[in-house]
C-alpha cells in the first residue's frame, strides 16, 4: 500500500485498547491526534518511545492532543505495559496489523542489515476533522519527541 500523505482523510479503524474496550478513530473527532504505530510493546526501544510519549503527555495534551499508540501486541500485553510503565494514554491491539496496513506502517524494512517484514515504526498527527497533518515514516525511538516538539511545537 502506497503511504499516507498530509492532507489525507485517516482511514478509520476499530480496535480493542488495553482495557479490551473497543476505540474508533471517529471516537477522537473534535482533538488533534498523535497516533503511533510500534513494533513491540515492553522491548527496550518501544519502552523507551512509549515512556518519552508519557513524559510529554502533559505538555501534548494542554495543546490539544490526544496519544494513541498502535502495536501488534495483545490486549494484555498493552494493558501490562501501561501498568508497568504508568503510560496514562490509549494503547491498541492491532495483532493482524490489519490497520498497520492501512496506514502503510507494515511490510518490508531494514533491520540489523537484514531485510525483514514487520512494523515500520512512525507517527500520523490528525487534525480535529481525522485529516493528516504530518506524517513521520520510518521514525527512530530516540529522539522522536523531540522531533515532534520541534515540528509540533507542544512543550513550549
Amino acid at each position: 500500500m502506497a503511504q499516507l500523505e498530509v492532507g489525507q482523510q485517516a482511514p478509520e479503524f476499530t480496535l480493542k485498547n488495553q482495557h479490551g474496550e473497543a476505540v474508533s478513530l471517529s471516537d477522537l473527532r473534535g482533538s488533534k491526534v498523535v497516533l503511533w504505530f510500534y513494533p513491540e510493546a515492553m522491548t527496550s526501544a518501544c519502552r523507551s518511545q512509549a515512556c518519552d510519549f508519557r513524559d510529554s503527555f502533559g505538555p501534548l495534551e494542554a495543546a490539544g492532543y490526544t496519544v494513541v499508540g498502535v502495536s501488534r501486541g495483545s490486549v494484555e500485553k498493552l494493558a501490562s505495559a501501561a501498568e508497568t510503565d504508568g503510560l496514562q494514554y490509549t494503547l491498541l491491539s492491532d495483532p493482524d496489523h490489519e490497520v498497520h496496513e492501512q496506514y502503510a506502517t507494515w511490510g518490508e524494512k531494514s533491520m540489523y542489515g537484514r531485510t525483514v517484514i514487520g512494523v515500520k515504526r512512525s507517527t500520523f498527527v490528525l487534525d480535529e476533522h481525522g485529516v493528516i497533518t504530518h506524517t513521520f515514516y520510518n521514525t527512530k525511538a530516540k529522539g522522536h519527541l523531540a522531533m515532534l516538539n520541534k515540528r509540533l511545537a507542544f512543550g513550549e
